[in-house]
């Protein structure tokens, strides 16, 4: 568990995450981080929830259009 402390950045207030939780999310300055409030708190995930919801609207309809999506694919 970590300890973080809010800090004024310009007109914002920003967390600062520790080099061990960067290297934990295998993220680096400029990537992006997607924050949902959930009853036990904040969550905090490098994964797009709209590129999941994506995925698995694709999942649903591949086997659907696979012989369309082969000849895409030529």
């Amino acid at each position: 568990m970590y300890s973080l402390k809010l800090r004024k950045i310009g007109s914002s207030v920003g967390v600062i995450l520790p080099k061990e939780m960067l290297e934990k999310l295998h993220l680096s300055e400029g990537d992006q981080l997607f924050a949902d409030a959930t009853p036990d708190g904040l969550q905090l995930t490098p994964y797009d929830p709209d590129f999941e919801a994506a995925m698995q609207v694709f999942s649903s309809t591949r086997k659907r259009y696979r012989n369309a999506l082969r000849q895409l694919a030529k």
